[in-house]
């Protein structure tokens, strides 16, 4: 698809979820946004590779049509875009593919059920049939957690990690805290709280006018049996859900649609003395400034001598389990063409399609010379200098003070 392919003017500005589709019908990508028109020609700037990665640049290259389903809110996109792309798994939401460390929110099956978010590789420590339902995964850890503030307030539930009428004292008094400031139910019977678990439920669903039905139905009952203090309180309900302050979730999708003008990009090298106290680390720049608290560093496990290409294939391996930290738009190694090419094969075997640049230094270990595609190193190379000296300076520190400890413990 072009832009001219694109008639922006017939899209929606309100909340909803996007489909690009294939010429077979098929659904290529989905995604969510808070103004579908905004979102939507976002994938038609000249610098889509770089802004948000190659491979959408050849989904949309793939796609024919766009389709749109518009929602009452940014929340209840949210929900819709994890539903639909567990349900259909297009071929470039590449996050689906693998989500071990995703949350997922799961609903216990107790006399008490409790909303709990567990990482998608702990979901075995709740077999399917202690679970009443299970939703997610929630690629967008932030997010996710805004939003479950937003529905608290819709639907009080119990997310104590014990279950309830089996506490220690302490847990008995984390709920009952909990209850005084109005976090879980107060003073709720099973019938009514089993209500709430179910209308939660179908929120996450996406069935929030089955929700809104029932609740109409039981203020008229209410109100015809003349108690019409519970029927207010039904029919604030129904005006809480029928206006959702989603706000916070605007404001970061808003700041999403920004963050993708600026490039992110991930700076590795490696650090030891001919193989002892070896440590790997990642570091990030994001609009050409160092983010500290996005780096990391991995203490090599496979290796007992120095080999620079496979440690660093180690730690892109290991970083590559974490899909919850953010992809980068270009990967910087530090070393030739045996780093650069290890780095794109640890990529290229997970199936991820990200440019990698090499830094190339001379013999006092200053830059010398850049390795890697030209339009990148050409528009980004003092991003790229700037990631590189910073995984340096980690790297350095962090080896030195793990050979003083390997050293003074000997």
């Amino acid at each position: 698809m072009t832009r001219e392919d694109v008639k922006f003017e017939k899209l929606s500005e309100a909340p909803g979820v996007y489909f690009f589709m294939g010429k077979r019908r098929e659904i290529l990508y989905i995604g969510k946004a808070t103004s579908l028109r905004d979102r939507v020609r976002s994938y038609f700037s000249s610098d889509i590779a770089e802004v948000r990665s190659p491979l959408i640049a050849q989904m949309i290259q793939e796609a024919v049509r766009i389709e749109t389903t518009v929602t009452g809110s940014v929340l209840e996109a949210l929900l819709l875009e994890t539903n639909l792309i567990r349900t259909h798994k297009p071929k470039y939401n590449t996050l689906s593919k693998d989500d071990k460390s995703y949350n997922h929110l799961i609903i216990t099956n107790e006399e008490f059920p409790r909303v709990l978010v567990v990482r998608g590789k702990d979901l075995v420590k709740y077999p399917e049939d202690e679970r009443l339902y299970t939703f997610g995964p929630f690629p967008q850890g932030t997010l996710f957690k805004e939003a479950l503030k937003i529905i608290r307030e819709l639907f009080q539930f119990y997310d104590d990690r014990a279950r309830l009428g089996a506490h220690s004292s302490y847990t008995r008094g984390v709920v009952d805290f909990n209850r005084q400031i109005g976090l879980y139910p107060k003073d709720v019977g099973r019938e009514a709280y089993m209500q709430t678990v179910r209308h939660l439920a179908l929120f996450f669903e996406g069935k929030k006018q089955v929700i809104l039905d029932e609740l109409e139905q039981e203020m008229l009952r209410l109100a015809k049996l003349e108690r019409f203090e519970e029927a207010a309180a039904v029919k604030r309900k129904i005006f809480a859900l029928t206006h959702i302050h989603d706000v916070a979730l605007m404001k970061k999708e808003f700041r999403g649609y920004h963050d993708e003008k600026r490039l992110r990009v991930e700076g590795y090298d490696v650090a030891h003395l001919q193989g002892e106290a070896m440590i790997g680390v990642m570091t990030v720049c994001e609009g050409g400034e160092p983010v500290p608290s996005e780096y990391r560093s991995f203490t090599i496990r496979s290796l007992k001598a120095s080999n620079d290409p496979a440690a660093l294939r180690e730690v892109l391996s290991r970083r590559l389990e974490h899909p919850e930290w953010q992809y980068p738009h270009v990967i910087v190694v530090d070393g030739s063409t045996a780093q650069k090419n290890a780095a794109e094969k640890v990529l290229r075997d997970a199936g991820v399609v990200i440019p990698v640049v090499g830094v190339v230094k001379d013999e006092h270990h200053k830059p010398k010379r850049l390795i890697g595609p030209a339009n990148i190193i050409r528009r980004h190379h003092d991003t790229i200098i700037r990631v590189n000296a910073e995984a340096h300076r980690f790297s350095i520190g962090l080896h030195r003070k793990k050979l003083r400890r390997t050293r003074t413990s000997i």
